[in-house]
């Protein structure tokens, strides 16, 4: 595993891969050529992610452009195939009524459509296009941590109810979760929601990779995009040292873009580390004894949140939190500090850890993913580890930004990400907020 960090290297060309478990179940095969001449294309892509390649797909099908997509490595390197393949209607660390105290009710009603539509949208896109991904039980488990935090799940379901019209969710008792789902002896209850389930992501990935292919997208992959002009509109890429025309640019790189490419994204997120461990396979034993029934998706409601599931072959996929810095993040402690959560979670839970990897999510300044264009280069910037689900709607509407077309008049597609104050400082406030909220979770 690599250093790698986004705020201190230029690039992530060269840098290896995750020793994923989804790595280890699924070959990347063969890589597309590199870019070895001049291109002209109606759109360049920058970025072999879930974003890039369904924004690369929408723009070939739906819009009927020439479309170029580049990505420095192999497809398979970057957050889409590092995260825990949870497909649910996230909205980053904004709660509903959060957005509606911010934006007004009719704007947070209008996310939370634009949210669970992505969910809808994945399951098109995979059983529309037959695509192999593992896909889970449907069910998301909101599990509170503490008594507290189980009056603000009962607060926010009832808004959910009240407000929101939602019929998709229910709030369990510490009993309902312990009967019904698993024997979580840090669960005191949780808030589940219909609509949301798990999937194998490198395999979605490379579903989606067959389908921007098929669309006609020119695929180029170990091809990093060194430089960006925009003399007169007219958008000049260099590739592998060879140049790329586009009338329009898409900056698909989320947390692993290129540090200083565009001003219209350098200073405006921060590159955070998550970290996942996959035990060996539990037995059915080992299962029943931690009441480890469901294999729905779970997140709790810590500041520094821990997720988990069951996955298909009986291991249990646990993430949360790694290291600050980049070059820490192979660190055994974090591997340990997350054996050390799964266990205080499931106390009969001996057994051994096969996989360890970490990756870069985006964090934006205000919590939310900003789809925007200006000056014909559009991006998706953001999503703060939604990106598995969200991607599925933001490709259409970068597409929809794109061409000119009008979208639903939200912050998320109207504003443009706001810059952090002191952005060579985001180490810094970053580590501060991990000591503030490792206390409010110990203590709140």
């Amino acid at each position: 595993m690599s250093g790698f960090d986004p705020l201190t290297q230029p690039h992530c060309q060269g840098q290896a891969f995750a020793s994923s478990y989804w790595a280890a179940t699924c070959p990347l095969g063969t890589p597309n050529p590199s870019l070895d001449k001049p291109l002209q294309v109606d759109i360049a892509v920058i970025g072999g992610g879930f974003t890039g390649l369904l924004t690369a797909y929408h723009l070939a099908t739906t819009h009927h452009q020439s479309v170029a997509l580049f990505e420095a490595n192999q497809v398979g390197f970057g957050a889409s195939a590092r995260n825990a393949g949870f497909v649910l209607p996230s909205t980053g660390r904004l709660g509903y009524a959060q957005l509606a105290k911010k934006y007004g009710l009719d704007v947070s009603k209008s996310i939370y459509q634009e949210y669970n539509n992505a969910v809808a949208l994945v399951r098109e896109h995979i059983n529309g296009n037959h695509i192999d991904c593992n896909v889970q039980a449907s069910g998301y488990l909101k599990v509170a941590h503490n008594q507290q935090a189980f009056s603000l799940l009962k607060a926010q379901s009832e808004f959910l109810t009240a407000t929101m019209g939602s019929k998709s969710h229910q709030l369990l008792s510490r009993q309902q979760l312990t009967e019904t789902y698993m024997h979580n002896q840090q669960g005191f209850g949780a808030l589940r929601f219909d609509n949301a389930f798990g999937v194998h992501p490198l395999k979605l990935l490379l579903g989606y990779k067959a389908l921007a292919q098929q669309a006609g997208v020119q695929l180029y992959e170990n091809s990093l995009v060194t430089r960006h002009q925009n003399p007169n509109g007219n958008h000049q890429l260099e590739v592998n040292g060879h140049k790329v025309s586009a009338n329009k640019v898409v900056i698909a790189a989320n947390a692993y873009a290129q540090r200083q490419f565009s001003p219209l994204t350098q200073g405006r997120y921060l590159p955070i580390l998550s970290s996942i461990i996959v035990t060996e396979p539990l037995s059915d034993e080992q299962l029943a004894a931690n009441g480890l029934i469901t294999e729905q998706v779970v997140m709790d409601t810590r500041q520094l949140k821990y997720y988990y599931r069951r996955l298909p072959d009986n291991r249990i996929l646990f993430g949360g939190r790694g290291a600050v810095f980049g070059h820490d993040q192979d660190n055994a402690k974090y591997q340990y500090n997350l054996r050390s959560a799964l266990n205080d979670c499931f106390p009969k839970l001996d057994v051994k850890v096969d996989y360890f990897w970490s990756g870069y999510i985006a964090a934006a300044l205000d919590d939310l993913p900003h789809i925007y264009s200006e000056n014909n280069t559009g991006y998706v910037l953001g999503y703060c580890g939604s990106g598995v689900a969200f991607s599925a709607q933001a490709s259409i509407r970068l597409a929809e930004k794109l061409m000119g077309l009008k979208v639903p008049n939200l912050p998320i597609y109207t504003k443009p990400l706001p810059k952090f104050p002191m952005p060579r400082l985001r180490r810094v406030g970053q580590l501060a907020y991990y000591q503030y909220a490792q206390l409010m979770d110990k203590f709140a």
